[in-house]
């Protein structure tokens, strides 16, 4: 009999389809994973537990993307800069936006509307053959010896399990990673803190003429000084202008939000929508061109920086991102500064997120660092398992720099193309010719500048 705290049922549940790879969320990782794949030949079904693709993008409604190029060049080539070229050619971004801006500029970024991307989305997938599955989530797994046979997932129709040959975590919380038992790091558990999440919001009604971006930090401070917030938290990201009189608001952080603890999410969306009305307020009294700001919306999902990521045959750590490392088994490159967020209103923690962004380290023109394909596979030998996104194998301070959407979709690309070579070949994720995939992602317009390939993937020392 189980105990008062358990309760152990069995149900005999349908078999829902046969699929070359199963791909859990539909965020940019996921989304990238299932593009890749489908279009190398793969029947690809693509599980996602909202009604629209895009994850942070969309339903979280943050809506930018930043640092795409180095100074010189794009560094998110392939599928990320497919969609940032169609974005813009279907009218997705501001009036009068100049391409450079996510071509050439140095840590430069484009805010987009977020219902234009995930009509791209829907296009795309459709157009590569991708069957999606909205309203689904996965609920368990079944494996055995570091291979993955099938999952089970839920949604309206109840309970079925799915068999697949291959499988990528997209859900960004290495969701599918840890119902395998492989081995995560948890922020809050195996850190000391968690980065906090921010609900992001629409508004409308902005003078886009008279608001002028670089003067909101200096209106933080006033508005501190005068007593205005209910937290005096001067890390405020601001607006992000994406439209002819809209902008995403990135404002609010909330501190002390667990990703994976449902009580404390449900939480910390009311307070979102609190502080997003406060937010609000704050731009309209403090910011030239905000007087007449509307608050359209705020996100449907929390906009959450750090949950739980993978131990991976390679850790990423800051040592290569201080080297601006390269890698033979690359899959990607990228040039973000380390981005991890304040984890209070404390003076420290200003200093402390003032030098790693913007003084100490920052990538210059011409520089970036290298993504190992090693990111990607759970340590220990798994064969037919990758993750994508924001749940890859990284220490706390790149992380923070690689989490961000257009790396997560480059990541997810590879690990597309990862799971088809997979397929065709035999080879298990593991031990990958991981010079035969760099060639694959070049052909697909991945930017790889590596001259040394290799085909043993990087992999960190472990005792």
């Amino acid at each position: 009999m189980p105990g008062n705290n358990t309760h152990i049922y069995t149900r005999s549940i349908p078999v829902d389809g046969d699929y070359d790879l199963v791909v859990a969320g539909g965020g940019p990782g996921g989304v990238g994973a299932a593009l890749s794949a489908a279009r190398l030949g793969a029947r690809v079904l693509l599980l996602e537990a909202t009604g629209c693709l895009g994850g942070m993008g969309t339903s979280a409604l943050v809506a930018a993307w930043s640092d795409t190029a180095d100074g010189e060049r794009m560094l998110a080539g392939g599928i990320a800069a497919e969609l940032l070229e169609e974005m813009h050619a279907r009218g997705c971004f501001k009036p009068g936006i100049h391409p450079d801006r996510w071509r050439r500029d140095l840590h430069g970024g484009v805010a987009f509307n977020p219902e234009g991307l995930k009509i791209v989305l829907d296009d795309y997938c459709a157009k590569a053959g991708v069957e999606v599955r909205f309203f689904t989530r996965l609920i368990d797994v079944d494996h055995d010896n570091k291979k993955l046979n099938g999952v089970v997932v839920n949604n309206i129709e109840g309970n079925k399990y799915v068999r697949a040959r291959t499988f990528v975590d997209g859900t960004g919380d290495a969701v599918l990673a840890n119902l395998c038992g492989v081995a995560c790091r948890e922020a809050g558990r195996d850190t000391p803190w968690i980065m906090a999440p921010t609900l992001c919001a629409l508004q409308s009604g902005i003078d886009t003429e008279k608001f002028d971006a670089g003067k909101q930090q200096d209106a933080v401070f006033k508005a501190i000084a005068d007593g205005f917030f209910t937290q005096n938290d001067r890390h405020v990201p601001g607006l992000f202008v994406n439209g002819r009189d809209t902008a995403i608001m990135n404002a609010g952080h909330i501190f002390n939000t667990n990703a994976l603890n449902c009580r404390s999410l449900s939480q910390a969306m009311a307070t979102g929508r609190k502080f997003a009305r406060e937010y609000a307020e704050f731009f309209r009294k403090y910011l030239p061109g905000c007087e007449n700001m509307q608050l359209i919306a705020t996100g449907s999902l929390l906009g959450v920086r750090e949950s739980r990521r993978i131990v991976g045959e390679y850790e990423l750590n800051y040592e290569d991102f201080s080297a601006r490392r390269e890698f033979p088994d690359q899959i990607a490159i990228y040039n973000k500064s380390v981005d991890v967020h304040v984890h209070d209103c404390s003076d420290e923690q200003w200093e402390r997120y003032t030098n790693e962004f913007l003084r100490m380290d920052r990538p210059a023109k011409g520089e970036y660092y290298g993504l190992p394909y090693g990111i990607l596979v759970p340590a220990g030998g798994w064969e037919n398992l990758w993750v994508a996104g924001r749940c890859n194998s990284s220490d706390i301070k790149v992380h923070g720099a690689i989490r961000d959407q257009p790396a997560c979709i480059m990541m997810g690309e590879a690990a597309g193309a990862a799971a088809v070579q997979s397929l065709k070949t035999g080879q298990p994720a593991c031990d990958l010719d991981t010079e035969t995939l760099v060639g694959t992602l070049r052909a697909q317009h991945c930017v790889l500048p590596q001259k040394s390939l290799s085909r043993q993937m990087t992999r960190s020392a472990r005792a």
